[in-house]
């Protein structure tokens, strides 16, 4: 059996490597994301039986964490640190709206509130899960409506700024940190610290916050070990890509369709929101609209940051709203269903 799990495992990466691949050469926004994604889960849903370890989408989120953190060179975080109030706004309204669309989705489809809630507001798929049964939610539509969040802001925000022709010039991080094996050897186990480290705490994605806060500390305190191989940038994107692909399966939208259909149709409804709540913020704070929106698309971390990457959009900025976002989902989402998503009182 072991045998046959570590066959499904090289298949199902062999599979999203070669979509990866196949997405590069037919210039598919961010490709390393979007095309195993894709793929895996169109044979996903066709009966396939594909699955990959769950360290797959744990390495992904290290490699993605580790890139993200040597972004933050000295003059970013002072300039960060000027943009706090910002960053901190961009955080409580996509919180907010996040909330108001589980009223409409508990509303539209008559799932509790708790399910409604925690299927609607933008943070990871296992803080969200786990916080819904916390509060008596249903956890497997909770889980199905992130999933589905993820993969329809994956697959529409790249796709839409691509099509309109949104690129960046900041080209900050890692054209300044060349390669250097010594310095990967250190840098590597530094960040797994970081994992082990962060998890302890208790606060939501450590694969991803605590490589990135290791990495952060050392790039803004002038240490630079090494930056990471595109070709590790591409392995841990196909490694998130392949693991929300094999969330999928052929009985995915049969479940609960009606629920299904509401949450993509609010979902599409929130993007357009938190673009449009993002191009006034970034008009009022002076910050470029295109990375503000991106930094308050109701993605993950790390699928927001990647788009980042591959578009040259701020990827300082974009980081510090996803990750105050996460933090401030996880950190207030429980009591604010009990404020703000409580059951109306019968008339």
């Amino acid at each position: 059996m072991a045998t046959a799990r570590w066959r499904i495992w090289l298949i199902t990466l062999a599979l999203g490597t070669a979509a990866g691949f196949a997405a590069v050469w037919l210039r598919l926004p961010v490709p390393w994301m979007v095309g195993p994604l894709l793929a895996i889960a169109a044979l996903r849903m066709a009966g396939a039986p594909l699955a990959v370890p769950h360290g797959a989408r744990n390495f992904g989120q290290w490699v993605i964490g580790t890139s993200l953190g040597l972004y933050f060179t000295p003059p970013v975080v002072d300039e960060l640190l000027r943009l706090a109030p910002a960053v901190m706004t961009g955080a409580v309204v996509t919180l907010l709206l996040g909330a108001a669309s589980g009223r409409l989705l508990a509303r539209l489809t008559g799932v509790d509130a708790a399910t409604a809630h925690f299927a609607s507001l933008p943070g990871g798929a296992s803080e969200m899960v786990l916080l819904a049964e916390r509060c008596g939610g249903r956890i497997d539509r909770v889980a199905a409506a992130q999933t589905l969040r993820v993969v329809l802001v994956v697959l529409s925000i790249p796709a839409l700024f691509t099509a309109i022709d949104v690129h960046g010039s900041d080209g900050r991080g890692l054209a300044t940190h060349p390669i250097d094996l010594v310095g990967l050897a250190a840098l590597a186990p530094l960040t797994l610290l970081g994992v082990f480290a962060w998890r302890r705490l208790g606060p939501p994605t450590p694969w991803v916050i605590g490589p990135l806060l290791v990495a952060a500390a050392l790039t803004a305190s002038d240490i630079e070990l090494s930056g990471l191989p595109p070709a590790l940038r591409a392995a841990g994107q196909i490694g998130i890509a392949a693991s929300l692909g094999c969330r999928f399966s052929p009985t995915f939208f049969r479940a609960a369709p009606r629920f299904l259909a509401a949450v993509t149709a609010l979902t599409f409804g929130l993007i357009a929101v938190t673009a449009v709540s993002g191009a006034l913020l970034a008009w009022l704070a002076g910050l470029p609209a295109a990375a503000v929106i991106l930094g308050m698309a109701p993605g993950g971390i790390a699928e927001m940051c990647i788009t980042a990457q591959t578009l040259h959009l701020g990827v300082p900025l974009v980081t510090s709203f996803q990750v105050l976002r996460m933090l401030t989902v996880v950190l207030v989402g429980a009591p604010l269903f009990r404020w703000f998503a409580r059951p109306a009182d019968p008339d």
